[in-house]
């Protein structure tokens, strides 16, 4: 067992370092889990490097969508290196502060690029060499580079490390070139960790999280099922594709997909609510009910679960449950507009338990 043991890691974008099936057989060793974007019981979100071939405000929007979720986020030599797969670089010892004052490199870019693993070390401590990258980094976007351009470019000759002994410079339109006796030249090549692809699922799923953020459901709903039929016990990928069949108005074929994500996972909350809340739609109270009692067995705290769960059984006159499930949501949320309806339904049973007593 590593430090990893009992941690849930969630993958954003495609690894550049292994296929994700690759990644859940690390971890399952390690003792821990992973699964494709961020759940209720992600503990760590694992930045795949492969994002950056996507655009800049791509990137950076998905990258700050996950730090709302305040869990901790990891490149993938972070993962790496929790999974007891790679070490910590000798001479590590230069804290985040120090390294900042000495390059002058800006700490929100510092922070995007060892998200993307542009240094030895993700996190503090870091190295010597890591100073010295870190200035010329802040050379080139002195330069007029942007830190995608660097994260995208270092990869391609090699450990970054090498990168300590290269002139570099700004080549405009997103290039960084080095400087050779011969002149300059592009940094090309392949990269560094894209061995053993897989082609056909992890690329699947980032072009159908892109479909499905534009609103395109069709497109989503093809790619979704490519990646299950590349990889057919992928929880997330099923759940994602029943969200869009449901945008899409295909309500049963939304459910049949809900279904198979939970029989893939079924600690899978997220997907047990979904499907709840897809059969109360469709008129079906009473499954819808047992799905959110199964949501709440794996996750008690799950504040929308609880909510669902009262109305239902106050529309099913279950008086007494739906006021005390109003309580409960209560302790998590007593601010906000369905908390405030939380409280009108414990009013209303409170009166109608009163007219009851005094009949």
């Amino acid at each position: 067992m590593t430090g990893a043991a009992g941690q849930t890691f969630g993958v954003i974008g495609p690894l550049a370092a292994f296929p994700l099936r690759l990644a859940v057989r690390h971890a399952e060793r390690a003792g821990s889990r992973v699964h494709r974007g961020v759940r209720r019981q992600t503990t760590h979100a694992v930045i795949g490097r492969k994002l950056l071939e996507t655009s800049r405000e791509r990137v950076s929007a998905r990258v700050e969508a996950t730090r709302r979720h305040g869990i901790p986020l990891l490149s993938e030599n972070g993962f790496l290196r929790a999974l007891g797969l790679s070490s910590l670089p000798y001479g590590a010892s230069i804290d985040r502060q120090s390294l900042l004052d000495q390059s002058r490199l800006q700490s929100a870019d510092f922070d995007l690029l060892c998200l993307f693993d542009a240094f030895e070390t993700d996190a503090e401590p870091f190295t010597f060499r890591d100073v010295i990258l870190a200035k010329k980094y802040a050379g080139l976007i002195a330069g007029g580079a942007t830190w995608s351009d660097i994260a995208r470019s270092i990869h391609r000759s090699g450990p970054v490390a090498s990168l300590t002994a290269k002139s570099l410079q700004a080549g405009g339109q997103g290039t960084i070139l080095v400087r050779h006796d011969e002149g300059l030249a592009e940094l090309s090549g392949q990269l560094f960790f894209d061995i053993a692809s897989q082609p056909g699922a992890d690329e699947s799923f980032a072009d159908a999280e892109a479909a499905e953020a534009e609103g395109r459901f069709a497109d989503a709903i093809d790619l979704y099922a490519r990646c299950l039929a590349a990889d057919p016990t992928d929880p997330v990928a099923a759940f994602n594709r029943a969200n869009c069949l449901r945008a899409a108005g295909r309500a049963q074929e939304a459910t049949n997909d809900y279904l198979r994500a939970v029989k893939i996972d079924p600690t899978f909350a997220e997907a047990w609510f979904n499907l709840a809340d897809l059969l109360a739609e469709t008129d079906n109270p009473d499954a819808a009910r047992r799905y959110l009692r199964r949501a709440l067995s794996i996750e008690p705290q799950y504040a929308d679960a609880i909510f669902n769960l009262a109305r239902l059984e106050f529309e099913a006159g279950e008086l007494d449950e739906a006021r005390r499930l109003w309580s409960d949501y209560l302790k998590l949320d007593s601010s906000s507009e369905w908390a405030r309806a939380a409280q009108r339904g414990i009013s209303f049973v409170d009166l109608q338990s009163g007219q009851k007593s005094t009949a």
